[in-house]
């Protein structure tokens, strides 16, 4: 017989590590658990700790955050434990963070977070300790399949979908964690905190990027690569140069104010050329991509992802966080995972996610997600983008 999270024993016999990051979320999942009668153990990451990000209002996993989680494990009653992941946390997602955007990208660090320190690490931790499973605060679904193993699925609050950032959790992780908050709402979440006698209840949501303090990535970037922000050249995608920037880490695909430039007409980031450190601007319609060449595949369906093969399988999309699932087709094609957007999305960057669903509402399983390594646009765009580059590059040899 299994218990309420799909475990063998009774509760008291199953120890669950939760992962507290000081924030309403996890402390309600070590509430909850406590209450059911696990033997709940708390574990929080110090993950970084510098100036005013371990002060601000919605930061996470450092200064005060720490001490919250430590004060409801105290109101909880279960042993409490802080890890000092800060070096593995820079090397894992700072350091690769920094590289990606002077590489021209956009990159997500909360998805590298999960992969590496927090599924990864934190889930060993969590075995050596002799839990049956880690459990976290994400806002989605997680259930046992016919196979015997568990699949991840949107949650009942759309709103707080996380599974976005979630797409690169492998099988084996998937079988080990568990996601209690899953069937709630965010205000439901905060009613339960306050059954819970929780000092947190009303805490701020932690913000996306909790090392940067300021909102400022470039500040970030700087301050760890000295240099990075080396001008350059501003040129339209039809190869006229209209000014200078100060490092193309201060732009991003899609960008429209603050280009440093005057124009009758509304202009867009449409290309960062890291290689010759330009950024290369044009009209809104250049920005349309339909089809993304993917690397870093994470594949979570039944199916294997070869069986979709040159004709492609349909799927759902999603290469925003904030915007729903868009129907779509996957393919594996030339020796490249292809993604063929069928209404299309603008502002596409490389380093950012194109995660894979099998429906578009709640409960809709996830089937895993892939970096993007290239968008392609409008036939039109991609010449004209073509052109600029390969001309610049017979020039320069």
């Amino acid at each position: 017989m299994l218990n309420s999270l799909d475990l063998p024993g009774r509760p008291e016999d199953t120890r669950i590590v939760v992962a507290m990051s000081g924030g309403v979320d996890s402390s309600v999942v070590a509430g909850l658990l406590k209450r059911e009668g696990y033997d709940v153990v708390g574990m929080t990451l110090q993950l970084y700790d510098h100036g005013e990000a371990t002060h601000r209002k919605g930061a996470c996993c450092a200064g005060q955050d720490i001490h919250d989680a430590r004060r409801v494990a105290e109101r909880l009653e279960i042993p409490h434990y802080v890890l000092d992941y800060e070096e593995r946390f820079r090397k894992s997602v700072i350091d690769s963070f920094a590289a990606s955007y002077i590489a021209g990208e956009t990159p997500i660090p909360c998805v590298a977070c999960n992969q590496t320190v927090k599924f990864s690490d934190l889930l060993t931790t969590a075995r050596e300790l002799g839990a049956a499973a880690l459990a976290t605060g994400h806002y989605v679904q997680s259930r046992l399949l016919g196979n015997g193993h568990r699949g991840m699925f949107r949650p009942s609050d759309l709103d707080r979908d996380q599974s976005y950032f979630l797409f690169a959790t492998t099988p084996e992780q998937l079988d080990f964690i568990r996601f209690p908050l899953g069937h709630l709402t965010k205000p439901e979440t905060r009613a339960i905190a306050r059954e819970l006698g929780l000092e947190i209840a009303d805490k701020h949501d932690s913000q996306d990027i909790c090392f940067v303090p300021n909102g400022k990535y470039s500040d970030v970037i700087e301050r760890l690569k000295p240099g990075a922000a080396e001008g350059g050249e501003i040129v339209h995608i039809d190869g006229r140069v209209l000014g200078r920037h100060e490092g193309i880490i201060h732009y991003t695909v899609g960008q429209r104010r603050g280009l440093g430039v005057a124009s009758a007409d509304p202009l867009y980031v449409i290309h960062l050329d890291a290689v010759r450190g330009r950024v290369i601007v044009g009209p809104r319609e250049a920005l349309a991509a339909r089809r993304l060449v993917l690397r870093n595949v994470n594949w979570l369906g039944d199916l294997p992802l070869e069986a979709a093969g040159a004709e492609g399988m349909e799927i759902f999309a999603r290469v925003r966080s904030t915007r729903p699932p868009q129907r779509a087709e996957i393919r594996r094609k030339d020796g490249e995972i292809q993604v063929s957007l069928l209404d299309g999305e603008t502002g596409v960057a490389p380093g950012q996610a194109c995660v894979f669903y099998a429906g578009e509402g709640e409960g809709a399983r996830v089937l895993g997600g892939g970096w993007i390594a290239r968008a392609e646009r409008n036939a039109e765009a991609e010449q004209a983008l073509r052109r600029l580059i390969v001309t610049d590059s017979v020039a320069a040899a």
